[in-house]
């Protein structure tokens, strides 16, 4: 293999490990934003019951 197929190969594994950190952390803000949502629901909805 020559350098050059090396670098290419390190520079592609480096931009798909990115796009899996950045998938992963979309995945954790998603869920926080649910958690979110469900939790001011339950609150309006208590509320709501008085």
């Amino acid at each position: 293999m020559t350098r050059v197929s090396i670098a290419l190969i390190l520079a592609s594994l480096l931009s798909l490990t990115s796009c899996a950190n950045t998938a992963n952390g979309l995945a954790k803000d998603g869920r926080a934003a649910g958690q979110a949502l469900d939790d001011s629901t339950h609150r309006v909805l208590k509320a709501g019951a008085h």
